[in-house]
């Protein structure tokens, strides 16, 4: 049995309340009745700081234990225990009357019985000196550790940015006063807003995509909050983008808040690009590779090959004496073009690979010792 349930009615819950029922309930409340949801209903204020004042007793198990037994009176005012019910007399004559800086209505009973009158108003005063008991936090402060307190609210999925970005923050309104001093109490001094994240994603592109330019567009979804209703959606949005020819791997594409919604903005969205294999290229900054396979044969008596750049022109390749390992040709101007200087271009480098025999019989040894 409880003293009483004030503050059990305030929050819609009964005495026997979790912890994680009344972490739900004042969440529903509180986004509820927020003033920064509510600008047109000047009423809100003082709704959002009674549901506020509830959750900070209750969720306190130290001071819940303590509203439970003798009431929000005793809790705020401090000093030793009432009587027991029927023992007479004011339980606060002892310490000095009642608390300084409250206000019950039309006036607190006197004598017997330690319960509070129905429909009685309380008021508090938060300055120094106003008393030894609790005093309640400014119920923005209130809001604010809730929020950076909680990862989600019993089992529902709502993280803490799902939350806050249901409410904005608070901002100074006409007059110089933020939306803490109407609560009467000077503002909490909060967390910096953080800074807005970066997303990156890959963009994979053929060497042909790079080297003629490409119009891109690209589907994504991103994670929002309904203005209406406060709720996480998932929304679906194009993207276009011109890749300019010549731009190498690494390079960014940058999308200024076109991803998810969170605290502080809108997520800020990088494609970097990537290089698809290629099956006849390499890419090497500027200039592009070709590699043509020989067998031993060939590299010693000579050979012919026809080579195709990424540009589609054919290159003639013929050599009529030895040809060593590794060694290489290169073609200027047929390579990448520069992104900076579009009318220039890498080179075009031809390699020439030997493949050796991985066996020779006694007889081709011989042959050869004679030839060489």
């Amino acid at each position: 049995m409880v003293a009483e349930t004030k503050l059990y009615d305030t929050l819609g819950i009964k005495p026997d309340a979790t912890q994680g029922d009344i972490k739900k309930a004042y969440h529903k409340m509180a986004m509820k009745w927020h003033p920064d949801k509510n600008k047109d209903k000047p009423d809100t204020a003082e709704k959002f700081k009674e549901i506020s004042q509830a959750y900070e007793v209750l969720s306190d198990p130290e001071k819940r234990k303590v509203y439970d037994q003798y009431g929000l009176e005793f809790l705020l005012r401090g000093g030793p225990p009432p009587p027991e019910p029927g023992a007479g007399g004011n339980p606060y004559a002892g310490a000095g009357g009642m608390p300084s800086g409250y206000n019950f209505g039309s006036g607190m009973p006197s004598g017997g019985g330690g319960g509070m009158p129905q429909g009685f108003h309380y008021e508090f005063n938060t300055s120094p000196g106003s008393g030894g008991g609790f005093s309640f936090s400014n119920p923005e402060s209130i809001f604010s550790e809730f929020l950076r307190g909680q990862g989600g609210v019993g089992g529902g999925g709502s993280s803490f940015e799902d939350m806050f970005e249901q409410v904005p923050r608070s901002r100074t309104s006409g007059g110089g006063r933020s939306r803490a001093s109407q609560f009467g109490a000077e503002p909490a001094r909060r967390a910096a807003t953080p800074e807005v994240t970066t997303v990156e994603r890959p963009l994979p592109l053929t060497l042909e995509e790079l080297y003629k330019g490409v119009h891109k567009k690209m589907k994504i979804k991103r994670k929002a909050f309904d203005e209406v209703t406060g709720k996480r959606t998932t929304q679906d949005k194009v993207l276009e983008m011109d890749i300019k020819p010549g731009l190498k791997k690494g390079s960014k594409i940058k999308f200024k808040g076109v991803g998810d919604q969170e605290e502080g903005g809108q997520q800020d969205l990088h494609f970097i690009i990537e290089e698809k294999k290629h099956p006849l290229f390499t890419r090497d900054g500027d200039d592009l590779h070709h590699s043509v396979e020989l067998d031993l044969k060939e590299s010693l008596t000579g050979w012919k090959r026809t080579v195709t750049t990424i540009d589609g022109k054919q290159i003639n390749l013929e050599k009529a004496g030895p040809t060593q390992p590794g060694s290489r040709d290169s073609y200027p101007n047929l390579g990448m073009p520069l992104s900076k200087k579009p009318d220039q271009r890498g080179n075009f480098i031809v390699t020439y690979n030997v493949k050796f025999p991985t066996f020779l019989t006694a007889e081709q040894k011989r042959k050869l010792k004679e030839i060489l």
